[in-house]
């Protein structure tokens, strides 16, 4: 069982937030992925703007709620979060092929939706949410949606992160026998990227983050150090919500080079 497979999971009610929907999507291979898309303020700059949000291996949407009310005072755009098969109350088992298909029903889901099909996208994953961004905006920046991509506290691999983190490996011991190459995808990626590291993150070395940062070939490309974030505390760092809000206004202007 996942550690993000507890069924108490907060609702954006808790958190005040008051515009939004939660919803059960299907996947292709027969899952139902539970979901939440938040509204932004309507008229604002960001109105057309859905920032995804992929979060990393331990707990569900529901304690990503925070993040999320902060990102809509801080950048005042919608937000779409995602819960992978097999976490919260999403069915299914999570694995890797598992994963991109959710990723990829996710931003399938809202290019086919009315309110949201002319929307430009911003993907934000955190660690594990990391390598699924890379992957999905790999595969699908040709149309020209997807704007921007954000990720924090990500790992190169799979396998080339188990060694350095034992033993607190045991925190990500369901996904060990997958492979998640994100630095064999990330020079691909030909979209502006903002980096997030935590630079005390105790699970991925920093000097992975740093590795992709090099790798990317991205036409703008941000990197954002935490010098006291940790790998679950990055977002409480001085300047995390303001590096994303700058970033976002940034790429989802009509020239991103002039801003």
């Amino acid at each position: 069982m996942p550690p993000g497979s507890r069924t108490d999971i907060p609702r954006p009610s808790f958190y005040r937030i008051k515009d939004y929907e939660e919803l059960i999507i299907p996947t292709k291979d027969g899952e139902k992925l539970s979901a939440f898309y938040i509204r932004g303020p309507k008229g604002g700059s960001n109105s057309k703007v859905t920032v995804i949000m992929f979060h990393g291996n331990a707990g569900n949407i529901g304690h990503r709620l925070p993040i999320a009310r902060m990102l809509l005072q801080a950048a005042g755009c919608n937000i779409f979060m995602l819960e992978y098969r097999g976490y919260g109350i999403s069915t299914g088992h999570p694995d890797e092929s598992g994963l991109n298909i959710d990723a990829q029903t996710a931003l399938d889901y809202l290019r086919d939706r009315a309110e949201t099909r002319d929307h430009k996208y911003i993907v934000y994953g955190q660690s594990l949410g990391g390598a699924v961004s890379v992957k999905l905006v790999s595969k699908n920046q040709g149309r020209g949606d997807i704007v921007g991509l954000i990720l924090e506290n990500t790992f190169l691999s799979m396998r080339k992160l188990i060694p350095s983190i034992i033993p607190p490996a045991r925190y990500l011991a369901s996904l060990c026998h997958q492979v998640w190459a994100t630095d064999t995808l990330i020079g691909n990626v030909k979209v502006p990227t903002l980096f997030l590291s935590g630079l005390q993150d105790e699970i991925v070395p920093p000097t992975h983050m740093k590795q992709l940062y090099h790798l990317s070939n991205a036409p703008i490309k941000i990197w954002k150090p935490l010098p006291n974030g940790d790998h679950n505390s990055s977002v409480l760092e001085e300047g995390y919500f303001e590096a994303i809000a700058e970033f976002i206004q940034r790429v989802s202007s009509e020239d991103p080079e002039k801003k």
